[in-house]
């Protein structure tokens, strides 16, 4: 199942970035434009709806939804190395990172965090989501998300205490570094150095982790066949508490990608290069 209409433009906006290499850079098309002051109320909306008596009942159709929808786009997904959670103290919540490349991508994660860890996952998404029309707007006001604003004013004083109280009762929160979502990108791409900042001042591990695509030849619609997913937990990452955080969110962001670059490397048995192949849009049907 493709989410929002054709593909075209947004894959050409991914060549155009790729070859500009300006490789955190939005590709979609129609997605909500706002003032920085038409952002904020959305969020203020946001955190208002979940005092209402009917949000209950909201999130249980959201999720409900979330899950039917990503069940057929995710029928079969193949989880390796969760060993390598086995020893780790998960006491007080970790973040978890990922490559990202569909709206619905967080239920690969979610698999992961849900039903075979126990936990409850929380996903960061850009304050804009909450302004998108029709159901994806209704998903993201009413599932399990952290809104993001530039605001340092609102991260001060009403992110940065959800993150903590949602961390210190043992749940994770997904944060995607790459920011812009890319669809059906197989490369991982640089990392921002927001969710390592977050780690470092909250002194939670990171669970780096990487989705593989695999092309079928049986369609999906018009531009794409049905791609297969695996998903790989690479490594934990822990902040360095005694470091500044400039310094210690720039070496995990480092890590991190190099440890999903290297998971890229390993999976597909090819050097990762930003160089534009349209094979590298899983599924894509290159009519």
């Amino acid at each position: 199942m493709i989410i929002g209409g054709s593909k075209k433009e947004v894959i050409k906006n991914i060549e155009t970035n790729i070859n500009n290499n300006e490789l955190n850079k939005k590709v979609e098309v129609g997605d909500p434009n706002l003032t920085e002051e038409e952002k904020l109320k959305y969020i203020n909306k946001f955190y208002q709806n979940q005092k209402s008596p009917i949000y209950f009942i909201k999130n249980k159709i959201a999720n409900k939804t979330v899950r039917k929808i990503a069940k057929e786009i995710y029928p079969n997904i193949n989880i390796i190395g969760l060993e390598k959670l086995h020893y780790v103290d998960l006491t007080n919540g970790a973040i978890i990172t990922s490559n990202h490349f569909n709206p619905l991508d967080s239920y690969n994660i979610r698999k992961i965090v849900e039903e075979k860890l126990h936990k409850k996952l929380y996903i960061v998404v850009q304050d804009t989501n909450l302004a998108m029309p029709g159901a994806l707007g209704f998903l993201f006001n009413n599932i399990e998300v952290i809104p993001l604003s530039k605001s340092p004013n609102y991260i001060i004083k009403k992110f940065m205490p959800e993150l903590k109280k949602i961390l210190s009762k043992g749940n994770f929160v997904l944060i995607y570094p790459e920011e812009e979502m890319w669809f059906n990108y197989k490369l991982p791409r640089p990392c921002k150095r927001g969710a390592y900042q977050f780690a470092h001042e909250l002194d939670v591990p990171v669970i780096s982790c990487f989705v593989k695509m695999t092309d079928t030849n049986i369609t999906d619609n018009n531009e794409f066949n049905i791609v297969k997913y695996d998903v790989f937990i690479n490594k934990v990452i822990y902040p360095e508490k005694n470091e500044s955080i400039k310094s210690d969110s720039r070496k995990m962001a480092e890590v991190d990608y190099e440890t999903r670059k290297k998971a890229y490397e390993d999976a597909y048995n090819k050097e990762l290069k930003y160089e534009f192949d349209i094979k590298d849009i899983a599924g894509w049907k290159d009519i």
